[in-house]
């Protein structure tokens, strides 16, 4: 079982943590969430971000550097 299968100790993240990490507005990061581009759980009023979740949408979101301008 792969460490984001392991759901025995999972590490949750306040969206304020999560915008830290990504360097975002907490504003975008509730729209990552509403969105469906970054799954949440919703504790009462609040949302937790499961890290691995992060890890994931980061890796997606490399780009490569390369310019295709002419």
């Amino acid at each position: 079982m792969s460490a984001e299968q392991n759901f025995s100790n999972p590490k949750f993240l306040t969206v304020a943590e999560v915008a830290e990490v990504m360097r975002v507005s907490k504003m975008t990061v509730y729209r990552l969430v509403h969105s469906g581009e970054m799954p949440a759980v919703r504790f009462g009023r609040s949302y937790r971000v499961p890290e691995s979740a992060v890890d994931q949408y980061l890796k997606g979101a490399v780009v490569d550097g390369h310019s295709e301008t002419a």
